[in-house]
């Protein structure tokens, strides 16, 4: 006959709930060392996009006090810095809406005002209200440009290409410009060079045209030797002659996206090749 009495719990039970208890302390202390460590690693990335939005500031600062062949360099420095914190991102998982919008603003200042100062320093300044007018237009552009990259869906282009010619490239072509020839101009008829030089970059970054990425490139798969000397000659070349090996690499790129839209329409056009002939069914002259 069964008791009415309720059964006693077990010797054991106690210790598997304090067991439990402990497992779940454990787990939580292990959570929040996670945190503190991803924390910690985001910073990672931050730091390299805080060194380019300083490279930015000096370069304004010596552009006001018409130090233009230390301004220049900055922003060569920027650009390095800028391919450097989203590579890190990337390698260390640590990709976040906080470091896109962080990098986006650090390049409006960087690769927007900081150029559009020194190339209005270097030769828009005898333009008056136009060569205003023309910087603020690149500050415009790369503002733009920044704010098309980052409302694009990940799927809805080809990681091969950019839409418009990037912000650090942009920045590239009157910077290299200006550490080539830091004289400058004072007459307004030859600051026509450095409309030109302000205006074209800008009018890309807008654009639609296509320019090539370098972003899917593995670094960690094998290549010929043949590449590690390309490297180390190009290298080699920026150091032995910075001003002209700079100003050939940033204007390459900008025209590099004409070269590759010619050839492809050139291929598109191209004729295709005449199908073999049938072979006849008829009796061959050795077979009668």
């Amino acid at each position: 006959m069964a008791s009415d009495t309720p059964a006693e719990p077990s010797e054991g039970r106690p210790a598997e709930g304090l067991r439990g208890l402990d497992m779940l302390g454990s787990l939580r202390r292990d959570r929040r060392g996670e945190r503190r460590l991803r924390r910690g690693v985001y910073l990672l990335p931050s730091l390299f996009t805080l060194g380019n939005m300083f490279c930015g500031y000096a370069c304004i600062l010596y552009a006001m006090r018409n130090e233009l062949t230390m301004a220049a360099p900055f922003i060569g420095v920027a650009v390095v810095l800028d391919m450097l914190d989203g590579r890190i991102a990337r390698l260390t998982g640590t990709t976040s809406a906080f470091g896109r919008e962080f990098d986006s603003l650090a390049d409006v200042i960087s690769f927007g005002v900081a150029p559009a100062i020194l190339t209005f320093v270097w030769g828009l300044q005898p333009l008056n209200r136009l060569g205003w007018a023309v910087g603020f237009i690149f500050v415009t552009a790369a503002a733009i440009r920044l704010a098309r990259f980052n409302i694009q869906s990940v799927g809805a282009t080809d990681k091969r290409y950019f839409v418009g010619m990037p912000s650090p490239s942009a920045a590239a072509v009157p910077a290299s410009t200006v550490f080539f020839y830091p004289e400058g101009f004072s007459d307004p008829r030859s600051a026509v060079i450095a409309l030109v030089v302000a205006l074209v970059p800008a009018i890309l970054m807008v654009s639609t045209i296509r320019f090539r990425s370098f972003k899917t490139i593995d670094l960690g798969a094998r290549r010929p030797y043949k590449v590690l000397v390309l490297l180390a000659a190009v290298i080699a070349l920026v150091q032995l002659e910075p001003r002209i090996v700079l100003l050939i690499l940033a204007y390459t790129y900008l025209v590099s996206a004409f070269i590759e839209m010619a050839w492809a329409r050139s291929r598109r056009h191209r004729p295709a090749p005449a199908a073999p002939p049938e072979p006849h069914d008829g009796p061959k002259p050795d077979a009668l």
